[in-house]
């Protein structure tokens, strides 16, 4: 079973944010419940907090930053088909996938824990993206009971493609993920 948290909740709000808004959530947490009830049970209140802001702090630390995603982008613009397509079975084979590449809308198959991925990458350098092979790789994801479906991208999608995605389900691979899925 796949969890993912809505995406309006105040948890994956504050994952948006920088660490330190969830730093000052925790603090206020801490100062209304403590006093309600006993220090422990305000400290332990603030815990969901806390985790998110080290989860970003971290992030923001560690994570790649704009220009090296940039440059890690612009190589992956340049590559060839083989090259971009071999790194990308290496970043998803790192990931616990098992990878089988195939022919028609989607160029790989994906395996993990018994459940089939779909992937579309050829059109990876297109300058702008519209919804033609999102609805071509949403379509073949239904006929093969993918449980689901990706698009990597490394250009520009229209705004009716990120729609698109976003109500069929599409899974979008860009920017830093992309990055760091072809950097393994």
């Amino acid at each position: 079973m796949k969890w993912k948290i809505p995406e309006n909740s105040i948890f994956a709000t504050l994952l948006r944010q920088s660490w330190w808004v969830s730093a000052l959530a925790a603090l206020a947490t801490f100062v209304v419940v403590q006093n309600f009830m006993a220090w422990g049970y305000a400290l332990f209140a603030t815990l969901p907090f806390t985790v998110i802001a080290l989860m970003v702090a971290w992030k923001q630390v560690f994570g790649p930053d704009g220009a090296r995603v940039e440059k890690t982008l612009e190589k992956i613009r340049n590559m060839s088909w083989e090259d971009f397509a071999q790194a990308l079975e290496r970043g998803y084979r790192a990931g616990g996938y098992t990878v089988r590449r195939v022919d028609g809308v989607a160029d790989f198959e994906l395996e993990k824990l018994g459940y089939l991925t779909l992937v579309c990458a050829r059109r990876w350098k297109a300058a702008r993206t519209g919804t033609e092979p999102l609805r071509e790789l949403a379509v073949a994801g239904e006929k093969r009971e993918a449980r689901e479906c990706q698009y990597a991208v490394a250009g520009e999608l229209t705004e009716q493609a990120r729609a698109f995605a976003k109500q069929k389900g599409v899974k979008l691979v860009e920017g830093a993920e992309l990055a760091r899925l072809v950097r393994g």
